[in-house]
């Protein structure tokens, strides 16, 4: 009996192997790899990316002024920098007490649907807001939030164990709704190391990942006139960004260094085949 009994440990053990084994198989099969960058270059990849130019903080009452400077946004090292300093850089007359940077895929990267990941490690510091999100490429349904806003990742640096996952839809501001949650790390920050920040959009259903493991998902939302899975069964691209103070995060202190960098390993989308 004992043998009988060693053999059939020996089957399930090698049948869940098996399942293992298919499972995974299945599941690098059925996401491809569609579009990605490494940061290898010199340079950013301008067929990628796009550097937005901003002299007004971006909304949200931030602080900073976003510029195309190799000071804010470069590549270093096979990463991603991007750079906040408070040097009261200036764009066509207008001075502001910080300066960052903001990258966008628009149309060089947009998608309806896929599974995306950010390999990043975040700054620390009161009012550093560092943030992976996405846009609508086309406002088919009017103006913010109808056309939706997806946040894979936004992050306060005086709280380095927190990260915020978010939706923005229903109608224009100030009618506008959001919905998520939050995820607090069990031990260590988010500061102490890089993690991977990733999403997968798929029809009526958004989930959150970090490092491969899902912690948020939704299902209800809708823009003008209750339609869904509307706003976000359209074309969005990705935006890197480091701003400075604003409503979400609240403004740096004397405790804040300067400068803080927001550090990005390399971005994979992945879709279905």
């Amino acid at each position: 009996m004992s043998g009988i009994l060693r053999l059939c440990g020996s089957v399930l053990q090698i049948l869940g192997l098996c399942f293992v084994c298919i499972s995974s198989q299945a599941f690098s099969q059925d996401w491809k790899l569609v579009w990605s960058d490494e940061f290898d270059g010199p340079t950013l990849d301008y067929t990628k990316w796009e550097m937005e130019v901003n002299a007004f903080g971006g909304g949200n009452q931030e602080l900073q002024i976003y510029t195309d400077r190799s000071e804010n946004v470069r590549v270093e090292n096979g990463q991603l920098v991007i750079e906040a300093r408070a040097d009261k850089a200036g764009i066509a007359g207008t001075v502001r007490d910080f300066s960052s940077g903001r990258i966008r895929s628009k149309r060089r990267g947009d998608w309806t649907y896929g599974r995306f990941e950010v390999r990043a490690n975040l700054p620390e510091g009161r009012g550093l807001w560092p943030a992976i999100w996405m846009l609508p490429t086309e406002e088919r349904y009017g103006a913010w939030a109808s056309s939706g806003e997806i946040d894979i990742m936004e992050f306060k640096g005086q709280e380095p164990d927190i990260l915020w996952g978010t939706l923005h839809y229903g109608e224009p501001w100030p009618k506008n709704r959001h919905t998520g949650t939050q995820y607090r790390k069990p031990a260590g920050k988010f500061t102490e190391g890089f993690h991977t920040y990733g999403l997968e959009w798929e029809e009526g259903v958004i989930r959150w990942l970090l490092d491969g493991e899902v912690w948020q998902t939704q299902t209800k939302w809708d823009s003008v006139n209750g339609r869904f899975p509307a706003p976000f069964d359209q074309q969005f691209h990705l935006v890197l960004n480091l701003a400075v103070g604003g409503g979400f995060v609240g403004n740096p202190d004397a405790t804040t260094k300067f400068p803080a960098q927001f550090r990005v390993d390399w971005v994979k989308v992945f879709q279905r085949q």
